[in-house]
């Protein structure tokens, strides 16, 4: 059984629950990722996945999104 990859970003701009939502739609579009986990209080950005993703692909989710990483 292969383990899983977590990473930890912080994004900046959410406002509310419409934000939690567009950022988790945008990212769970990454290829490899099992999960998407949102805080709008923190901004925080948890993503699981099989393999390790590439920063820059979560970025360009985000910023398909509206926002930005931190």
């Amino acid at each position: 059984m292969s383990q899983s990859h977590t990473q930890s970003f912080t994004v900046t701009g959410m406002t509310c629950a419409h934000c939690v939502a567009s950022v988790t739609e945008e990212v769970r579009e990454v290829p490899g990722v099992e999960s998407v986990e949102v805080v709008l209080d923190t901004g925080a950005l948890t993503v699981t996945s099989a393999e390790p993703l590439d920063q820059g692909a979560i970025a360009a989710a985000v910023e398909e999104a509206g926002y930005a990483l931190a």
